[in-house]
């Protein structure tokens, strides 16, 4: 459109042959060539955006499974959410299996970031998907998670060409499992996560275990202790939560952070658990 002004212009004034002319032409031309360019990168950068995002998709698929809706009489629901931007995939890691023992759970948080984390939190979440099918003890299955990662660090290891070398403070994975039998209980084993709640007529306790544990990989504070299996009753109509930190360490405005004990009491107990994590949300 430019152009066509410019040349009615040029006419009508009758200046072809002067400098101005052919300068404005040659401008034009210019930045018509680079607003060609930049959008044609615009669309290239997209694409590739979308096909990236495609990919991790896929893999949040393939590492963290969708929770069903249900398994036996119980009802349940996830909810993840990436803390990097535009990510869809991280450390965080949870399972929900219906096992010859009950309803199975884990949630846990490999420390670090990027690749390696993801790659930590595949490996446990692996282990965990075959033991807890085979394995009647809770212990023995989270002893399990445990050699899966350090099978996972030691090859990480020995791959000294890695593009980020391992950081020795960030070679664990906090972690929870719980267990749901046919009866009306709820068994716990937990090694340095956050404490499960328990949403009951109203009032959110937090499940503490009587032996605090540290997390996996960390074994050489853990001695000769054993990781004992923490009982608590879980009545028809209670609500159980098992979170991560990103939550309890989200901050508001002011800097307190989020209390998610009293909001989650406040939240109704009717409803599924979709719409009371919507709610969370």
């Amino acid at each position: 459109m430019a152009g066509v002004v410019s040349t009615i212009t040029a006419t009508h004034n009758h200046a072809w042959g002067s400098q101005q002319v052919y300068a404005n032409l040659l401008a034009l031309l210019v930045v018509s060539v680079a607003s060609l360019a930049t959008s044609i990168a615009r669309v290239r950068k997209e694409q590739e955006l979308a096909k990236v995002r495609r990919i991790s998709q896929v893999s949040q698929d393939v590492v963290l499974h969708p929770v069903p809706a249900r398994l036996n009489d119980v009802t349940a629901a996830g909810l993840y959410l990436a803390a990097e931007a535009g990510a869809r995939i991280g450390g965080d890691l949870y399972e929900v299996l219906d096992t010859p023992f009950g309803i199975r759970i884990i949630v846990g948080d490999a420390q670090g970031k990027g690749l390696p984390a993801v790659r930590t939190a595949a490996a446990v979440l692996g282990a965990f998907r075959e033991a807890a099918h085979y394995e009647p003890e809770l212990p023995e299955v989270m002893r399990r998670c445990e050699a899966a990662l350090h099978r996972e660090l030691s090859r990480a290891r020995s791959h000294e060409e890695a593009a980020e070398p391992l950081d020795p403070t960030e070679q664990f994975v906090t972690a929870v499992l719980a267990q749901v039998p046919d009866t009306p209980v709820v068994d716990l084993v937990s090694r340095g996560h956050h404490p499960p709640l328990l949403l009951h007529r109203g009032e959110a306790d937090a499940l503490e275990t009587s032996c605090p544990l540290p997390p996996l990989g960390l074994e050489e504070f853990l001695g000769s202790h054993p990781m004992p299996v923490q009982t608590y009753p879980f009545e028809p109509g209670d609500r159980l939560l098992l979170y991560t930190d990103g939550v309890v360490e989200a901050r508001d405005p002011a800097g307190n952070f989020f209390d998610l004990p009293a909001h989650l009491a406040q939240l109704s107990e009717e409803g599924s658990p979709e719409k009371l994590l919507d709610r969370l949300r």
